[in-house]
């Protein structure tokens, strides 16, 4: 951008860039097609390697005779967890396994695996010199083990219990072989370690079992002695002699409480009754006595005929006097049997407390029994609880003994791993890839060509051009970036109309400057530190379009952008919005949504914008306070509030212009310069201070002809 005293930026001259590639093409495709060869060359030159690759998939074998006492071996697989994965790599890897695969397929015949076995003139004068060392004094499997690991990868598949066996070689068959040789020893060797583990472990064990076979027999004849001298004869599986002995007594003790008190009950009744002078009929005792009932049976013949003969005979009649006699002499044997029945049930009662209390002497005597032989159950309990443990623990020797020979002898003691995948003879070479090498090669020399060209037009001057000033308003125009509006009005010189004096008389004072491009207004308001910038743009749309440029080449340097969109077209809205209908500055004015739900990311930079709204602008006028506070709380959340008001006049934007440090933007590209003079007039008379002027692009292009230019 041009400055006041003079001097111009320059440009890179992208155009000249790629003309100067252009004029060079023959060289450029000569570089890229000379690389291209020679990485062609080279590749085929290279001896061709091949890769096989063998799968083993980790996981228990146990076999189906193990002892059912062992659910933890036998069932499903025992999950392996990361550590044991990696551990079984590292296994595949060890040096012992990998001198074992090489003696049994003899790759110490081989020149591939021991190529320091004839060494080159080269390698002989280094080892002359004392600059390297002679592999000649290394033993055969070492220098073989140096070389086979590094053409083997071993690795765990991710998020699985597979282990890949991956080898190179130049004889395809051997890349094969190998791998396959490397599943297969380390399968034997699993086997061979759970077999020696099972003989191991049987050896230790027969002496274990002898050793417990002899504790056990103690410990039971210990039991056994102690259960004789203490008398804790046993009668069940929780209970002894003397403990059941007084289980017993007490039952019978508490039944004979409970007869005794019947009895007593009964003869109690009866006594009650007899005393009361009521009738004994109803008593179960009395009814029950086989006496009574034959006297009840009587003395019931005796009424009957007394009845019967009272209808003829008068009551001085000797019979019927002597049928009473007989009345009552039943009645009397009936009372006296009833005294019988009551001294029974008392003499009972008696023999019951008697009863009763011999028992709760045997009670007593039993009561201190059992406690001593509580005591000593104490000691036995200790004994057989040692003696369980040592029977437990020998069933156990038993039974892993059992198994373990078991194994021993069938050898059926599968590795812990099987082979998923058997390596294959690979028909391509793995390495070189021609065609890759070449693509990249070709690429990378076209790319470096292309870069030395440009950087040779940069350092020579000849890709620089002085910065345009597209976008300067013609010199009879108002000519300036920043119109600092003096208090007093003056007078304009580049107005010359002599007849409008008056009316230039109060026009604001104009700063010479020569740029009104976006970029110079976009320096402006980030050298000043501006928060808050209102854009008025008389031209309509151009106007809105030219200052959503603005917002998006600010969000290019990396500075946080929202624009309000208040023109009356909608257009930013339109130009930077994901859709037409999205909440925005009219709904939050109406209060229909939340704050946060109004900011909208732009579709085409880092820039921020709060669309129009879809809610009645009318109603939303109402609301025109709350934007104060809007702008206010948005400028704590970001280095520039750019509101785009449209065609609006001074008396609209003093609604939202309200603010000491509100810069104000003309927006206008296309516009006339006499509609520009107005427009500044205009908002310098409204008392503005701060005015910036923004035409368009600084690119030397036309300023923006419509909007599809943002």
């Amino acid at each position: 951008m041009s400055g006041a005293g003079g001097q111009q930026d320059v440009d890179i001259d992208l155009g000249g860039l790629f003309r100067a590639i252009w004029q060079r093409r023959t060289r450029v495709l000569l570089a890229t097609v000379g690389a291209a060869a020679l990485a062609f060359g080279v590749a085929k030159l290279v001896a061709p390697a091949y890769e096989s690759e063998t799968r083993v998939l980790i996981e228990s074998r146990e076999p189906e005779f193990s002892s059912p006492n062992q659910p933890s071996q036998t069932g499903s697989d025992r999950m392996f967890d990361e550590s044991g994965i990696a551990s079984q790599v590292q296994v595949l890897r060890s040096a012992d396994l990998i001198k074992q695969v090489a003696r049994n397929m003899k790759l110490h015949e081989l020149e591939e695996f021991d190529p320091s076995a004839q060494p080159s003139a080269a390698s002989d004068l280094l080892v002359m010199l004392g600059l390297r060392k002679n592999p000649l004094e290394l033993p055969p499997e070492e220098r073989i083990l140096k070389e086979f690991n590094t053409k083997l990868q071993v690795y765990q598949v991710e998020k699985s219990r597979v282990i890949a066996i991956a080898f190179t070689s130049k004889d395809p068959k051997l890349a094969a072989a190998i791998p396959d040789e490397m599943a297969k020893v380390y399968l034997s060797l699993q086997s061979g370690a759970k077999l020696d583990s099972n003989s191991e472990a049987s050896r230790w064990l027969e002496p274990e079992i002898a050793n417990l076979r002899e504790k056990v027999r103690e410990a039971e004849a210990k039991v056994a002695a102690y259960r004789a001298e203490s008398g804790l004869l046993p009668t069940g599986e929780t209970e002894n002699f003397a403990t059941r002995q007084l289980t017993d007594i007490s039952t019978e003790l508490a039944r004979g409480r409970a007869e005794r008190a019947n009895t007593a009950a009964r003869a109690e009744g009866v006594r009650a009754a007899l005393a009361d002078g009521r009738p004994v009929d109803t008593i179960t005792d009395i009814v029950g006595s086989p006496m009574i009932q034959r006297l009840k049976e009587n003395q019931a013949a005796l009424q009957a005929q007394l009845a019967d003969l009272s209808t003829a005979l008068l009551d001085g009649h000797p019979r019927l006097k002597g049928l009473k006699s007989q009345l009552e002499g039943i009645q009397a044997q009936i009372r006296a049997e009833t005294r019988k029945i009551l001294s029974s049930l008392d003499n009972e009662a008696k023999v019951g407390q008697l009863r009763e209390q011999q028992l709760l002497q045997q009670l007593n005597a039993l009561k201190a029994q059992s406690a001593q032989a509580g005591e000593e159950e104490v000691g036995l309990r200790a004994l057989e609880r040692e003696a369980a443990a040592q029977r437990q623990l020998l069933e156990t020797y038993l039974a892993r003994y059992r198994e373990a020979t078991s194994r021993t002898v069938a050898n059926a003691t599968p590795a812990d791993a099987r082979v998923i995948s058997n390596a294959v003879v690979p028909t391509v070479a793995s390495f070189p890839k021609v065609a890759p090498i070449t693509i990249v090669a070709a690429l990378a020399s076209f790319l470096i060509t292309c870069v030395v060209i440009m950087l040779g037009e940069l350092f020579s001057g000849r890709a620089l051009r002085p910065g345009s000033d597209s976008g300067r308003m013609p010199e009879t125009a108002v000519s300036a970036t920043t119109l600092a509006v003096d208090e007093a009005p003056a007078s304009i010189a580049t107005v010359e109309e002599p007849t409008e004096e008056s009316r230039v008389a109060q026009e604001p004072s104009i700063a010479a400057e020569h740029d009104f491009s976006i970029e110079s207004v976009a320096e402006h308001l980030l050298g000043n530190g501006i928060r808050v910038a209102v854009a008025v743009s008389p031209g309509g749309d151009e106007g809105s379009t030219a200052t959503v440029m603005l917002a998006r080449l600010l969000a290019e340097e990396e500075h946080k952008v929202v624009l309000i969109d208040l023109s009356g077209s909608a257009c930013p809205t339109r130009l930077m919005a994901q859709s037409l209908h999205l909440p925005g500055i009219t709904n939050l004015l109406s209060g229909e949504v939340a704050f946060t739900q109004t900011i909208h990311a732009d579709r085409f930079s880092e820039a921020h914008i709060i669309p129009q709204g879809d809610a009645d602008p009318h109603v939303a006028m109402r609301g025109i306070e709350r934007l104060q506070m809007i702008i206010d709380a948005l400028t704590n959340a970001y280095d520039l509030v750019l509101v785009e008001c449209g065609a609006a006049d001074p008396a609209a934007v003093a609604k939202v212009a309200r603010g000491e440090e509100v810069e104000i933007i003309v927006s206008a590209p296309s516009v006339s310069e006499e509609k520009i003079i107005e427009e500044l007039t205009s908002f310098g008379e409204a008392g503005y201070r701060d005015i910036v002027l923004m035409t368009g692009s600084g690119d030397g292009g036309p300023e923006l002809p419509d909007r599809r230019a943002a």
